[in-house]
């Protein structure tokens, strides 16, 4: 029979690993950098099965490295899209038959949630009102302000430099960001216009908020001096137990509370279902804006 119609005997062997090599070898060559590290990172969480036949993988073998991996949905998701397309190459190549391709679907992502995950709480009007009290006492209390009235991450401020910044105009042109979304224009609201102008004109540093120590953040630590070195100490001296992302977040919800369209809104933070193509403002947008953010 084996002589009539040819069968690797191999396939009844192979593991999830030589499968994940033949297929990524393909896979890499077809997609973006970012797409290669999402598929690398959901490889790491199926690690614990590497060595097992794909014969002898059940549903409860992947459940069991969701249910313990402690990430997120979006995390979660993208795992099972990876496997889904292993799996479609596997069916392809008849390492496996359709049924083990069928499987992957029925693999339970609902109860995704990471231990280690942070609440991302709001600043209320009693905190906000404590920050404003303190301002004059240092130009990094000053930053909280910043951060709350534009919904600027804190790493696309500490990135942010002089040059794209237009204080005739009253905008801010972020154009290194976390997502494709993020790249935009942010108003100057009246509230923080004169911090904004201080920090401009403070020194001769191309980024705009700049340390005594160093003439920027930005870069691979300088998310971690800045917390370390102003926001923790200005947290604690506050009395108050917030991190950075939570500035955007009221931002956000400050925006939302004044009634502020939900379109304007992700123009302004830069939240997905903006399209990039929106990312250019006309002058008339970008006046538009500025009213929005001047309402919180």
């Amino acid at each position: 029979n084996y002589n009539a119609d040819p069968y690797d005997l191999h396939i009844n062997t192979m593991t999830l690993e030589e499968l994940y090599d033949k297929w990524s070898e393909g896979h890499f060559e077809k997609v973006s950098h970012s797409n290669v590290n999402g598929v690398k990172a959901s490889w790491n969480l199926l690690k614990p099965l590497k060595d097992m036949r794909l014969h002898d993988i059940k549903l409860d073998h992947y459940q069991k490295i969701c249910d313990e991996s402690g990430k997120n949905s979006p995390t979660l998701k993208k795992l099972k899209i990876t496997l889904g397309l292993m799996y479609d190459y596997a069916v392809k190549h008849e390492f496996l038959k359709q049924d083990k391709r069928d499987m992957i679907r029925y693999i339970d992502i609902s109860k995704a949630g990471n231990p280690n995950a942070l609440n991302r709480t709001p600043f209320n009007k009693k905190e906000i009102n404590t920050v404003w009290k303190w301002k004059d006492t240092s130009p990094y209390i000053r930053v909280i302000l910043i951060l709350i009235y534009s919904g600027v991450r804190i790493g696309e401020l500490l990135n942010l430099k002089k040059e794209n910044i237009n204080l005739e105009e009253r905008w801010i042109d972020i154009t290194v960001s976390k997502t494709d979304a993020g790249v935009r224009k942010v108003p100057i609201a009246d509230k923080i216009y004169p911090f904004i102008e201080e920090w401009y004109n403070k020194n001769d540093c191309e980024y705009l908020i700049s340390s005594e120590q160093e003439c920027n953040f930005a870069g691979k630590n300088g998310y971690r001096s800045y917390y370390d070195i102003y926001w923790k100490p200005f947290m604690d001296q506050l009395g108050l137990e917030h991190r950075p992302h939570d500035t955007r977040h009221t931002c956000i919800s400050l925006l939302t509370s004044a009634g502020v369209n939900d379109k304007i809104i992700k123009k302004i933070v830069g939240h997905k279902g903006q399209g990039v193509t929106e990312t250019v403002y006309t002058h008339f947008e970008i006046e538009e804006l500025i009213e929005a953010i001047n309402k919180i």
